[in-house]
C-alpha cells in the first residue's frame, strides 16, 4: 500500500471562499471513524467540555468589539457635527465638544473584552494540547500493543513503509488536527454565527446584501475548484513520473553512459518536463483565479454596503459607527467560511488517517488455539506428526501428511532453489503460522498448547539478513538474554570471534552502531548476531548460512563461530551451500513452496532425484530451476 501524501492548503483571508484545488485524502467511512476517534477523547470529557465553552466564549467576546468601537466613532462624529453646527451659528469654540470620557470608557471596555478573549483562547489551547496529546498517546499505545499481537502474515502482506506510515505520519496528522484544527473549527462556527447576529442587530437590509454575495462566491468556487483539483492531480502525477525518471537516471548513470543512452534519457526528461509544465501551468492558473474573483465579489459587497449604508446614515436609521462596524464584520465574515472549508479538507484527511490506524486495530490477532492434546512420551525433541499446512485457509496445501522426528542434537538442513519456501518450516517451528492439521510437538507437547513466548524461549535465530538496533555493540549482544552477566556477554563475544575486532575499536564494546549498523562490516554484523545466539544458549538453533558478501577471512571466522554454536545443539539450518550439510541427519528438500524429498545426504543422492540434481548443479555450474 502506497503511502498517501496530504497536500497542505493555504488559508485565505478577507475573501468569501477558500484557497482550494489540491487533492485531499478522504475517509471511506467518515462518520463511524469520527465517532470512534472521539470515543478516545471521551475519556477526558470534562476537559473537552471546558475547551468548547472557552472557545465559544473567546469567539463571542472577539465579535463584540467592532460594534463597541463603532460607538466611539459615533461619539466622535457627534462631537464633530455639534462643533460644526456651533461654528456655523457663530458660537466660538476652542475644541470640538467630544465626550472623551465616554470614549475612554468604550476603549477600556474593548480592552477588557480583548483580554478576556485572549485569556480564554490561551486556556482552551493549553487544555486542548493536553487533551490531544493524551488522546494520541492512548491511540499510539493501543496501536503499539496491537502490532505486537498481529500475526506474522500481516507483516508479510504489508510493506514496512506502510506500517511505519500508519504509526508515524498518520498519528502526527491526527495529533495536529486534534490540537489545532478542532478548536479552530468550533471557533469558526461560533464566529460565523456571532458575526451574523451582530450584522442583523445593525441592519437587516445590509445583512441580506452580504448574504446574497456569499452564494455567488460559493458558486464560483464550485465551478473553479473541481477543475483546479483535476489539474493539481495531473501535476502531482507528472511530478512523480519526472522524479522517478531523474532518480533512475542518476542512480544508474554509469550504466546509462556505458550504453550511450544519454540522448534518450535527455529526451525522456524533456518530454516529462513538458508534461509537468503544462499540468502545473493549468493548475496554478486556475487555482490563482479564485483570489481575484473573490476580491471582485468582496468589492461588490463593499459598494452595496457603502450605498445602502450611506442612505441609512443620511436618514438617521443607522449610526456611522455601526456602518464602520458593519464594514469590519463584512471583512471578517468571510474568514470563518474560508477556515471551515479548509478545515473540512484537513479533517477529511485526518479521519482518513484515523481510518488507516483503526484498520490495524481491527486486524485479526494471533490466537492461542489450545488443542489440549495429551503429552506424548517420546525421545524426539521436535516431532512433525502428519502435519498439514497452507498459507491461508483457501490456499493449496504445501504439506499434506508430513512426518519428521528430530532427536536432541540432530541437524535438520532445509535446502532448495531461491524462492522454494525454505522459511516455511521455520515459520511453523516458531508458531509464526499455525498448522492446518496434524501436530508439531516439542518434547512431546503440541506447540499450540504452549504459550508463544514460552515456546520461542527455547529457540534462537541467526539469519542471513542481520538485525541490529541503534545502540552499543554490548547492548546488541546482551539482547540475546535478559539479565545476562558481563562475564557471560564477554564469553559469548569471544566464542563468536567478536572480541578480537571489538578490542580494536576506539570505544570497544561501547561503540554505538548507527541505524543501519553500516559503521561496521557485513561480516562483523553477522558475528555479533552469532554472539547474541551464544548468549541466549538455546536448546534449538535456527540458522541461515550467512557468508555471502564477505571476505574469505571473515567467512572462515563466521563458519568457525557457527560450528561452535551448532555443537551439541538441535539445529534447523537453511543451507545454501550443500557441501556444508552433508552430515545432517535430516535434509528437507523444498521446491515451489512444497516439500518434495526428505532423507539423509546419502539416501537422497541414491534416489537420484531433485536433491541429487541440486547438489550436482553446484559443482557442475548448472542451475536447477
Amino acid at each position: 500500500m502506497a503511502e498517501s501524501k496530504n497536500t497542505k492548503q493555504s488559508h485565505g483571508s478577507g475573501s468569501f471562499g477558500p484557497s482550494m484545488g489540491r487533492p485531499v485524502q478522504k475517509a471511506k467511512h467518515f462518520w463511524p471513524t469520527s465517532k470512534r476517534l472521539f470515543a478516545y477523547m471521551k475519556r477526558q470529557w470534562l476537559a473537552v467540555t471546558f475547551v468548547i465553552l472557552f472557545a465559544i466564549g473567546s469567539a463571542i467576546f472577539q465579535t463584540q468589539t467592532p460594534k463597541i468601537l463603532g460607538r466611539a466613532t459615533t461619539e466622535i462624529f457627534k462631537g464633530v457635527m455639534t462643533g460644526g453646527a456651533q461654528i456655523k451659528a457663530g458660537i466660538p469654540i476652542s475644541t470640538f465638544p467630544i465626550n472623551w470620557q465616554k470614549i475612554a470608557g468604550i476603549i477600556l471596555e474593548v480592552i477588557i473584552l480583548y483580554v478576556l478573549a485572549a485569556l480564554l483562547s490561551f486556556i482552551q489551547q493549553y487544555m486542548m494540547t493536553r487533551v490531544s496529546q493524551k488522546t494520541v498517546f492512548d491511540l499510539r499505545r493501543d496501536l503499539k500493543a496491537k502490532m505486537a499481537r498481529l500475526p506474522i502474515n500481516y507483516y508479510d502482506t504489508h510493506t514496512n513503509g506502510d506500517v511505519m506510515s500508519r504509526a508515524t505520519n498518520d498519528m502526527d496528522n491526527i495529533s495536529s488536527t486534534l490540537q489545532q484544527n478542532l478548536t479552530q473549527l468550533i471557533t469558526s462556527f461560533v464566529t460565523f454565527f456571532s458575526i451574523l447576529w451582530m450584522m442583523l442587530s445593525i441592519s437587516l437590509q445590509l445583512t441580506l446584501w452580504v448574504l446574497i454575495i456569499v452564494p455567488v462566491s460559493i458558486v464560483i468556487i464550485g465551478i473553479v475548484a473541481p477543475r483546479s483539483q483535476k489539474f493539481f492531480s495531473a501535476q502531482q502525477k507528472s511530478l512523480g513520473l519526472l522524479n522517478n525518471q531523474i532518480e533512475e537516471s542518476y542512480a544508474g548513470y554509469t550504466i546509462v553512459r556505458a550504453y550511450n543512452h544519454e540522448d534518450s534519457e535527455r529526451k525522456t526528461f524533456a518530454e516529462e518536463n513538458e508534461r509537468l509544465y503544462k499540468a502545473s501551468w493549468k493548475a496554478q492558473f486556475v487555482s490563482g483565479m479564485i483570489m481575484p474573483l473573490m476580491t471582485f465579489i468582496n468589492n461588490l459587497g463593499y459598494i452595496g454596503i457603502a450605498i445602502i449604508g450611506g442612505i441609512k446614515v443620511a436618514n438617521g436609521q443607522v449610526t456611522i459607527g455601526n456602518i464602520q462596524a458593519f464594514l469590519q464584520y463584512t471583512n471578517e465574515f468571510s474568514q470563518p467560511i474560508t477556515q471551515i472549508t479548509n478545515l473540512t479538507n484537513q479533517i477529511q484527511s485526518t479521519i482518513a488517517s484515523a481510518e488507516r490506524v483503526f484498520q490495524v486495530l481491527d486486524e485479526d490477532e494471533m490466537l492461542d488455539n489450545h488443542q489440549n492434546l495429551p503429552v506424548v512420551k517420546e525421545s524426539e525433541i521436535i516431532n512433525f506428526d502428519h502435519v498439514q499446512f497452507a498459507y491461508g485457509d483457501n490456499k493449496e496445501l504445501l504439506m499434506t501428511d508430513y512426518n519428521l522426528p528430530v532427536k536432541q542434537g540432530e541437524m535438520v538442513a532445509i535446502v532448495g532453489p531461491t524462492g522454494a519456501g525454505k522459511t516455511t518450516m521455520i515459520n511453523l517451528l516458531e508458531r509464526f503460522y499455525d498448522i492446518r492439521g496434524g501436530s508439531i510437538r516439542f518434547r512431546g507437547r503440541d506447540t499450540r498448547d504452549l504459550d508463544r513466548a514460552d515456546l520461542r524461549s527455547h529457540f534462537a535465530m541467526v539469519l542471513q539478513d542481520t538485525w541490529l538496533f541503534s545502540g552499543s555493540i554490548h547492548d546488541n549482544i546482551a539482547y540475546g538474554r535478559e539479565n545476562a552477566s558481563e562475564a557471560d556477554i564477554l564469553a559469548a563475544a569471544k566464542a563468536a570471534h567478536v572480541d578480537s575486532f571489538v578490542r580494536q575499536l576506539p570505544k570497544g564494546y561501547e561503540t554505538l552502531l548507527n541505524e543501519e549498523a553500516s559503521n561496521i562490516s557485513q561480516g562483523q554484523r553477522q558475528l555479533i548476531t552469532i554472539a547474541r545466539a551464544f548468549l541466549a544458549n538455546p536448546e534449538i538453533l535456527i540458522l541461515d548460512e550467512a557468508t555471502s558478501s564477505v571476505d574469505s577471512r571473515t567467512e572462515i571466522q563466521i563458519q568457525h563461530a557457527m560450528q561452535n554454536l551448532l555443537k551439541d545443539r538441535t539445529s534447523f539450518v537453511v543451507a545454501h551451500r550443500l557441501s556444508t550439510i552433508r552430515d545432517a541427519q535430516h535434509i528437507v528438500v523444498m521446491n515451489h513452496g512444497s516439500i518434495v524429498e526428505t532423507g539423509s545426504h546419502d539416501s537422497l543422492m541414491a534416489k537420484n532425484g531433485f536433491y541429487a540434481d541440486l547438489y550436482n548443479s553446484q559443482f557442475s555450474g548448472k542451475a536447477v530451476i
